[in-house]
């Protein structure tokens, strides 16, 4: 039976992780996903992107204090073209977490989440279910929309996945 809320930690159980990974977490606010996904990479390395200031300064101030090492932070604006400033196909896994919902231009993110990633890499989504009675009133997206532009943009389903009653989680390989 799946849990009401939203556990990073069952979400990256999903995931193939290697310790010396190199991924991007998109809209990675305070670190609800960063801090647990750091943890699990020994030699490896999360560059944690937002469009605000003080989500990232409370990441900083957050893994400080859990001593993770091996986060980066970027003030950025995914919706741009090449807004991350990453060069292309460097990233092992983009982690697009409860973002979506949040912007207007949802194809421009996945897209550079794509571009960003290399061959065989994988983007995972997680994002609230439309029917969630929780959550935002406004810019939720099914994941027949995600499958979609996925399509569109030549990623690849590998797995959907239940994370808990109010979102969904969907794996695309490059």
């Amino acid at each position: 039976m799946p849990k009401a809320f939203l556990n990073p930690e069952e979400v990256l159980n999903q995931l193939k992780l290697d310790d010396d990974m190199v991924i991007a977490e998109f809209g990675c606010g305070s670190g609800g996903f960063v801090i647990p996904l750091a943890k699990r990479l020994e030699e490896g390395r999360v560059v944690a992107f937002d469009i605000q200031e003080e989500p990232i300064s409370a990441l900083k101030s957050r893994a400080s204090m859990e001593n993770v090492l091996n986060i980066i932070t970027m003030r950025c604006d995914l919706e741009k073209p090449r807004g991350s400033t990453y060069q292309d196909n460097f990233f092992d896994l983009v982690l697009i977490p409860n973002l979506l919902f949040q912007v207007e231009d949802k194809k421009a993110v996945i897209e550079e989440a794509k571009r960003i990633l290399r061959p065989k890499g994988e983007i995972v989504v997680v994002d609230w279910l439309a029917k969630a009675d929780l959550g935002p009133d406004e810019g939720k997206i099914s994941p027949q929309e995600v499958k979609k532009i996925a399509k569109e943009l030549a990623l690849k389903l590998r797995k959907e996945f239940e994370t808990g009653k109010y979102h969904y989680g969907l794996i695309f390989i490059k």
